[in-house]
């Protein structure tokens, strides 16, 4: 019998250690680069006590234990509630010195694996499972780059190839990368896939290097089927890096193979690369993921709502929360996720209150970037109007739809309300800014020149 409990223990903490590995992909996404890899990356499992549904985590220090604890403990069990009932309650320790955490010794106890950083001389394929194209929400400002990447993904061979998409962070581009990765490899299961951030591939060509194993990196590079770099932006630096990148996209490029770029700016806005490789990642397709629309913020909202069972978000809460949370879509549906997790662990129902009062620290940095003054002067020097026209009684066409356009903005932009928008407009009644509102919206849909000067406009003012 001590066979079949041994290899129990361990198929627990396999399973552990994989559902671990996908709430770090979801909280990256909602944290963001820099928290979660300040805060949650470096959390280590420890063990699991299957009774009790103790997980045990330990951090580098007592300092950041009592950070994590303080900060993330509510959403660290509600994540894990959510992907494995078993767990009931974590445990964070600090580590002592750097001796490894005792495993205590009880037959209920599973300890799990350290993960190895050892180089093995192949590219792991590390793919979100959440995000694939069934997940990715169309809009407008998304649609060409979610059509290409459907087209590098299918069994049809592209029209083109590098393919560069670019955005500014939070809206959508290494969703896309991903889905990408899954989609290819259902349609060809024993492809090449490498995926990997452009400051991966640098640590991995120099680490190579000092090696000795330079040449093996090269031809792994190049025998992929599919190369996927996100962040190139950071391909900055060493010209020996840059020159072997170049060289791979070539030989891939020449050989039929699929390549992925994804940056925050088109090429030639890359700082400190060399001009040969900025041409080879201008030669194929550059699909621009513009700033989410309000329309498309809500259709996200509701998409993810739908996908949690029993969850109950009041339609006035989704609205405040697209209208507000206006930036990014990673702080979006990081917000809602908080919303989410608090009103669970709490029983608190989700209202505008607690959504104003849980998020106070995401909604504050969304009102501090855009004000109405700041939208009336970008407005007024795109349509090259005198300030003055903005509180004016003039309606004259001309004046009246860059003033009707303001206040869309200032509406979809700013937590201001009607009332407060229309007292900035010259003192005019909110039925005035609600129709004004209601039909630039309307004019959107119908008419593409004004569609594109409100997404330009939104480019502006976010940028």
């Amino acid at each position: 019998m001590a066979p079949q409990t041994a290899e129990s223990e361990e198929e627990v903490g396999i399973r552990l250690a994989d559902t671990w590995h996908m709430i770090c992909g979801g909280l990256r996404r909602d944290l963001g680069a820099q928290i979660f890899g300040q805060w949650i990356k470096p959390i280590a499992l420890s063990r699991f006590d299957s009774v009790s549904g103790e997980l045990h985590v330990v951090l580098p220090s007592e300092f950041a234990a009592n950070w994590v604890r303080d900060r993330y403990a509510e959403r660290l069990l509600l994540a894990w509630k959510s992907h494995y009932a078993a767990v009931k309650k974590i445990t964070f320790t600090a580590k002592a010195g750097s001796a490894r955490i005792a495993q205590v010794k009880k037959s209920n106890a599973v300890p799990l694996q350290e993960s190895s950083d050892a180089a093995t001389g192949k590219f792991r394929l590390d793919l979100d499972p959440r995000m694939t194209f069934d997940e990715f929400i169309a809009g407008h400002s998304n649609v060409l780059a979610l059509n290409a990447s459907q087209r590098m993904a299918s069994a049809e061979k592209p029209l083109f190839s590098p393919l560069y998409l670019q955005s500014s962070t939070g809206q959508g581009k290494t969703h896309l990368m991903h889905a990408i990765g899954h989609a290819y490899r259902a349609e060809f299961p024993d492809a090449r896939v490498i995926y990997m951030s452009a400051e991966r591939f640098m640590i991995e060509f120099v680490s190579a290097m000092r090696r000795n194993e330079a040449m093996e990196f090269k031809a792994a590079l190049r025998d992929a089927d599919l190369l996927m770099i996100d962040d190139i932006q950071f391909i900055v630096g060493k010209n020996s890096t840059q020159e072997e990148f170049l060289h791979t996209v070539d030989s891939l490029i020449s050989r039929g193979k699929r390549v992925v770029v994804a940056a925050d700016r088109p090429p030639q806005a890359l700082d400190g690369v060399d001009q040969r490789l900025l041409s080879r990642l201008s030669m194929g397709l550059v699909a621009d993921i513009q700033s989410a629309g309000l329309e498309l913020r809500r259709d996200i909202l509701q998409h993810r709502i739908a996908s949690m069972p029993h969850q109950d978000v009041p339609a006035d809460v989704i609205e405040f929360l697209a209208r507000t949370i206006s930036r990014n879509l990673r702080e979006l549906e990081g917000g809602l996720n908080k919303l989410l997790a608090y009103s669970q662990l709490t029983g608190r129902p989700i209202t505008r209150e607690l959504a104003e009062e849980q998020l106070s620290d995401i909604l504050s940095a969304c009102r501090r970037r855009i004000t109405i003054d700041e939208i009336q002067r970008t407005v007024c020097e795109y349509y090259r109007l005198d300030r003055n026209e903005m509180s004016s009684k003039r309606r004259a066409r001309a004046v009246a739809r860059p003033r009707q356009v303001a206040m869309y903005l200032a509406k979809v932009m700013t937590p201001r309300s009607y009332p407060e928008i229309g007292r900035k407009f010259g003192g005019r009644d909110h039925s005035t800014v609600i129709h004004a509102v209601k039909l630039v919206e309307q004019l959107r849909g119908e008419d593409t020149e004004m569609d594109n000067d409100v997404r330009m406009l939104l480019r502006q003012l976010e940028s």
